[in-house]
């Protein structure tokens, strides 16, 4: 006993003494740290058995001295012994206090040191990080005009071909960036094939040269071809179907057809299935400057490098030669508007539907053709180029494996200012932002990702090649991808497109969010009264940045842009030298800053929201809208086939495929319960909720194709053999009975379609023995 109270009054002792070597510097060698703590244990042990020896001597030989003096050491003894239990117990008791976290409320953890050299000049916001409100205030103050304009202006290039010396010059530069900013960053490197122009592309009318264009359409094939030049509008379905109609033959033809509506990839694909042996797009214009301006783009119908479908171009990669099947059989070339109008006015044959007129200066009539010839030449190479992908991290306090990615493509054909200047000064505004806010508080439960493709305008190439080098490292890990491309290109409407597990986010950001052309009214006010979803959501497009992250990855996804018209979200300067600052400020009506702001609010909103609340901020109950809409679609489809085929009914049945939504329903509910019923302070069950969530969009890519055969193999949004847009082609080929149509085959789509919904009802439900079969 009077060993520990010897004890204890050398460590109270210890506390307070000056310079006794308790508090140490933490910048000294751990080594040597560890071995004083081991010299100091021993030594210690060894005085105190020592100490022990010596005291217990001591006390015998006083008690036999002095019986009175016995009486006064025990009462010491028990005051002491009092005293200690007494403190022990306080200081426990306030150290281990454990408060109740709120659902706002951000975990207490070691907060992250950042420095921001440039811009953060201490930030202190206007109210603590204690709700979701303070947090959203805290990333408006961050975002201003004056700031947006100045990395404007530093990110503004006049050389963003990818892979050449200024795109590569800009991307050392915003890994400079993310240096500064405190975060961690890399480089990824990838070499891929790109096709360019050798300067030796033409168009002839008989002998004659009406167009030695320097635009061009990448991935196009090469070579030479002559025939009859007929005009097919937009290149939509419909509009050869309509030349059909007029009894024009399109076997070997030369299609003319005028940018927008449909992506570039997909006129060219149409009119190869219709036939056609060449293409020739132009950007039409009412305005005389502008008919000589040379038009780029590209045409292979997919994402990343074509001649590495399904894997990564890393450089230590060997795999034989091959090539994607969206790569184009036929010629496609673009042209000025100027070749297109002397086209046209040489043109003859049956005059055009009014719908098919342009508005080419000094063409006032349009007609089909098919009488005069035209000559088109492509000569593109293939050159192997580096392509850099940039990426800095903030990383979560919570759950740092789990994140979500800010992506801006940095690479743009012609001026590229709306293209990719705006997202990529997006992408660096928001980083800076949110790393004050962490250096003045703000602690994510989440990681968040920022990411700076190369090759964007080649079909979202360093994109789609990051994802297939890291499929497995991103999978139910990457919860949600963002993305900042083309989000500015006017101010008159607001479209976006995305997964449905993020329609509710986009909706509560909106009724957030003032609107850059009335602060009065907010986002949902101004731009999607009365109906948010038929003004405001369209469907994702292939050619969106977004797009692989969803149908190839599983990851859900979203876009979203202020656009210049009412009707379409065109913005006829991509893909031009006339996408310059000065355009897209005239198309935001001299508010481009403003505008600029707003999209940045709108991406950091949505992404601080899915970093900070415990659970994720991700819809699940959206997704049996969809599936079921979906598959009204497909059973309007076999009622039809039925009313047609004999014995049909006995082969194509879909209760399964209704059993299959009531499990996916119940799974929604029994999730939904779930988090009603979780304690928020079980850091173990929310990460259990938010990890059945993350996997719904995964489980909704067909596992029974392979992603180097079928790389969108999403079934709802996907296109690949067990989607559900080619099980609704198939069916309606078995009601025309059209050659090629085949009913076992029907049968076997559609079983394995119902069981990946099944499937994924299954893991949504959670644990294997929740399961109801």
């Amino acid at each position: 006993m009077a060993g520990c109270i010897n004890q204890a009054n050398v460590k109270f002792s210890n506390m307070f003494r000056q310079g006794s070597g308790v508090y140490r510097d933490l910048a000294q060698d751990p080594d040597q740290d560890q071995m004083d703590n081991s010299h100091e244990i021993s030594v210690e042990m060894k005085s105190s058995a020592e100490g022990e020896e010596e005291v217990v001597r001591s006390f015998s030989q006083n008690l036999q001295k002095s019986p009175n003096r016995k009486w006064s050491n025990l009462a010491k003894i028990t005051v002491l012994v009092i005293f200690v239990f007494i403190t022990g117990y306080l200081v426990g008791y306030v150290s281990h206090r454990k408060p109740r976290i709120s659902m706002n409320a951000v975990p207490t953890v070691d907060t992250v040191t950042t420095v921001d050299t440039e811009t953060s000049n201490h930030y202190k916001p206007s109210q603590p990080f204690v709700d979701w409100n303070s947090v959203a205030e805290a990333l408006r103050e961050n975002l201003t005009p004056a700031a947006m304009d100045k990395t404007l202006q530093e990110i503004s290039s006049q050389d963003l071909q990818a892979g050449s010396d200024g795109e590569r010059v800009l991307g050392q530069k915003l890994l400079e960036k993310f240096r500064a900013f405190g975060m961690d960053h890399w480089m990824d490197v990838h070499y891929v094939k790109l096709q360019v122009p050798s300067g030796e592309n033409k168009v002839l009318m008989g002998s004659e040269v009406v167009g030695s264009p320097k635009g061009y359409l990448a991935y196009s094939a090469t070579g030479t071809k002559q025939g009859k030049v007929v005009y097919a509008n937009y290149g939509r379905r419909e509009d050869l179907e309509t030349l059909k109609n007029q009894g024009i033959n399109l076997g070997e033809k030369i299609a003319l057809m005028r940018a927008g509506k449909i992506s570039l990839a997909e006129k060219v694909e149409n009119a190869e299935q219709f036939g056609l042996a060449a293409v020739l797009i132009y950007q039409e214009t009412s305005n005389e400057r502008e008919l000589n301006t040379e038009l780029y783009g590209q045409v292979h119908l997919g994402t990343g490098d074509p001649y590495t479908p399904g894997f990564p171009s890393f450089n230590h990669t060997q795999f034989p030669p091959s090539a994607s099947s969206g790569l184009p059989k036929i010629l496609a070339q673009t042209i000025t508007a100027e070749t297109a109008r002397k086209i046209h006015l040489r043109m003859k044959g049956k005059d055009a539907p009014s719908d098919f007129s342009g508005t080419l200066p000094g063409v006032s009539k349009y007609t089909l053709g098919g009488e005069m010839n035209v000559t088109v030449t492509v000569n593109n190479v293939l050159v192997d180029t580096e392509i850099h992908n940039i990426f800095g991290i903030i990383k979560g306090f919570v759950d740092p494996d789990r994140y979500v990615v800010l992506g801006a493509q940095r690479d743009a054909f012609g001026g590229g200012f709306a293209k990719s200047t705006v997202g990529t000064s997006l992408l660096v505004e928001l980083a800076r932002a949110v790393t004050n806010m962490l250096k003045a508080g703000f602690k994510p439960r989440r990681s968040i990702v920022f990411a700076s493709w190369s090759a964007g305008d080649f079909g979202s190439v360093g994109a789609t090649e990051w994802l297939e080098g890291y499929l497995s490292s991103l999978n139910l890990r990457a919860f949600t991808y963002i993305s900042l491309d083309a989000t500015v290109s006017g101010i008159k409407q607001f479209k976006a497109s995305s997964s449905p597990l993020l329609h509710k986010l986009l909706k509560n950001t909106m009724n957030e969010m003032k609107s850059p052309r009335n602060t009065a009214f907010t986002l949902s006010q101004d731009f999607s009264s009365p109906d948010w979803t038929k003004l405001v959501l369209e469907p994702m497009k292939m050619e969106d940045g977004a797009y692989p992250f969803l149908a190839f990855s599983g990851i859900p996804s979203i876009s979203f842009r202020f656009v210049s018209d009412y009707e379409t979200s065109d913005y006829k300067y991509f893909g031009t030298f006339l996408d310059t600052r000065e355009s897209l400020n005239q198309a935001t009506e001299g508010k481009l800053l403003n505008v600029c702001v707003s999209a940045a609010q709108m991406a950091g909103q949505m992404a601080l929201r899915l970093v900070h609340d415990h659970f994720l901020n991700l819809d699940v109950s959206e997704y049996k809208k969809v599936i079921m809409s979906n598959v009204l679609k497909i059973t309007k489809e076999i009622r039809n086939v039925e009313a047609l085929c004999v014995n049909s009914s006995s082969v194509l049945k879909d209760k399964w495929l209704y059993f299959a939504i009531g499990s996916f329903s119940r799974a929604v509910s029994v999730l939904n319960n779930d988090k009603i019923n979780s304690d928020l302070d079980d850091a173990e069950t929310c990460r259990n909720i938010n990890d059945r969530i993350m996997r719904v969009e995964h489980n909704l890519l067909s596992p029974y194709v392979s992603p180097r055969d079928v790389p969108f193999r999403h079934i709802i949004f996907g296109s690949g053999d067990y989607s559900v847009s080619t099980l609704l082609q198939h069916l309606r080929a078995l009601k025309q009975q059209a050659v090629g149509s085949d009913a076992d085959l029907f049968r076997n789509q559609f079983a394995l379609i119902t069981w990946t919904i099944q499937s994924c009802a299954n893991d949504l439900t959670g644990n294997i023995w929740a399961s109801n079969n």
